[in-house]
C-alpha cells in the first residue's frame, strides 16, 4: 500500500466528501481583448489557447486554474498564482475554499474534466464551455495532507519534465552551432567542390504493390514523414532521399540506416562519399536544393538540375569525424526526447490513478 492509499485509509476511512465546483471556487471570465497585448508586457496574459501572451496591465492578483472557453476543450489547462490577464472568452477558477488547493484541483481539472464534459454531450463534439458545466462539476475534497501529496508526486514528474525539455534545447543549439562549424573548412584545410551528380547516383522510386498502416519497411515518399509501409523494399539504407515534387517537401532531406522502399514522388540517392556526412550538408544547405524548385500547379524539382548542386567536399577521414561528432548530438537528442516521452507517459498514468477518487 503506498503513501497515498494509507493516507487515505487513515484520514478518510468513511469516504470522501465531495462538492460542486461553484460551492469552492469563484467562476467567471475576463475582460481583456487579444489585441491588448503586448509583446513586453510585465504580465502573462491567458487567452484561449496553449499560447501564454504577455500585457502591461492585470485584472486579477491570486491563484487560479484558466480554462477557455472555446478551443482545446479538456485540454487546455493553466495553473497561476500572481497577477495576470484573462481573455473575456476564458474563464478563471479560483478557490475559495480551505478545504481545496489549488494546484490539487488543476491535476484533477486536467485527468477529469474532459470525460466530464464529454459524457454531458449527446452524439455531439462539445465546442465551447458554458459557466454552467464548470459550476456543475463535482469534485472530490480529501484531506488536504492528501492533496498536498498527490501535487508533491505531481511536481516532480512536471519538473523532471521540464529539466529534459532544457537539456533537448541545448543540445538542439550545440548541434546547430556545431553542424555549422564542421561543415566547413577550417582555415588552412582544402574541400573539394564536386557536384551531386559527379559523386552520386540520383534514382527515382516507385509505388509498392500495397501500402500498409503496419510493415516492416518503410515507404518514403513526398512528404517529410513516413507515408507508410511496405512488406518488400526497393533500396538498401545508407541512403539520402529528397522529394522530387508535392507541397511542402521540396527542400527536405531525410536519411534512411535501413532498408526502405522509395515511392515515385522521392530521390534516393547514393554517394561515393560518407552518404550521412552528404546528408547533414544538403540539409544544412538546403536553399541550394530550394533555389532548384520549379513552380506551377505541384512543385517539382527536376534530376537534371539537382545532379547540378555543388557540395564542399572534405577527404574521407574528415567526412567520417565529422559525422562522428553531429551522430553523438543527434543520439543525444534521440535518447532525451525518448526519456522526456517515457516521463510524459508515468506522469499521466500516475495522475490518472492517484485521480479516480
Amino acid at each position: 500500500m503506498n503513501k497515498i492509499e494509507k493516507l487515505i485509509k487513515e484520514l478518510c476511512p468513511n469516504g470522501m466528501e465531495w462538492k460542486k465546483l461553484e460551492e469552492v471556487c469563484e467562476i467567471g471570465t475576463g475582460n481583456s481583448n487579444r489585441q491588448d497585448a503586448t509583446d513586453n508586457g510585465q504580465y502573462p496574459f491567458f487567452v484561449r489557447s496553449k499560447d501564454v501572451l504577455k500585457i502591461d496591465t492585470f485584472e486579477y492578483s491570486e491563484e487560479s486554474i484558466i480554462i477557455p472557453g472555446e478551443g482545446g476543450i479538456g485540454d487546455i489547462f493553466h495553473y497561476i498564482k500572481g497577477k495576470y490577464a484573462l481573455h473575456q472568452r476564458a474563464y478563471r477558477v479560483h478557490p475559495i475554499s480551505d478545504k481545496l488547493c489549488g494546484k490539487f484541483l488543476y491535476y484533477y481539472l486536467f485527468a477529469n474534466f474532459k470525460l466530464y464534459i464529454n459524457s454531458k454531450a449527446v452524439n455531439a463534439t462539445v465546442t465551447s464551455i458554458r459557466k454552467p458545466m464548470l459550476e456543475g462539476f463535482p469534485i472530490p475534497l480529501p484531506p488536504l495532507p492528501i492533496q498536498t501529496e498527490i501535487v508533491r508526486i505531481l511536481d516532480k514528474f512536471v519538473e523532471q519534465q521540464e529539466q529534459i525539455e532544457k537539456l533537448i534545447e541545448l543540445r538542439k543549439k550545440q548541434y546547430e552551432y556545431y553542424r555549422k562549424e564542421l561543415l566547413k573548412p577550417k582555415e588552412g584545410e582544402k574541400w573539394e567542390t564536386k557536384t551531386l551528380g559527379e559523386i552520386g547516383k540520383i534514382s527515382i522510386g516507385k509505388k509498392p504493390n500495397e501500402i500498409l498502416d503496419k510493415g516492416t519497411f518503410e515507404y518514403i515518399n513526398a512528404g517529410t514523414t513516413c507515408s507508410g509501409y511496405s512488406e518488400t523494399y526497393n533500396f538498401e539504407g545508407d541512403t539520402i532521399t529528397t522529394p522530387s515534387r508535392g507541397e511542402g517537401g521540396i527542400g527536405f532531406v531525410g536519411y534512411q540506416k535501413k532498408r526502405f522502399w522509395c515511392g515515385p514522388l522521392c530521390y534516393a540517392i547514393k554517394t561515393s562519399e560518407n552518404n550521412k556526412f552528404i546528408y547533414h550538408y544538403l540539409t544544412l544547405h538546403n536553399k541550394l536544393i530550394l533555389d532548384l524548385k520549379c513552380e506551377g500547379g505541384v512543385p517539382a524539382l527536376n534530376r537534371k538540375d539537382l545532379i547540378t548542386i555543388e557540395i564542399q567536399v572534405p577527404p574521407v577521414a574528415v567526412q567520417e569525424k565529422i559525422v562522428h561528432t553531429l551522430d553523438s548530438f543527434e543520439t543525444s537528442i534521440t535518447n532525451l526526447t525518448s526519456a522526456l516521452e517515457a516521463s510524459k507517459r508515468r506522469y499521466e498514468y500516475y495522475r490518472d490513478k492517484m485521480m479516480r477518487f
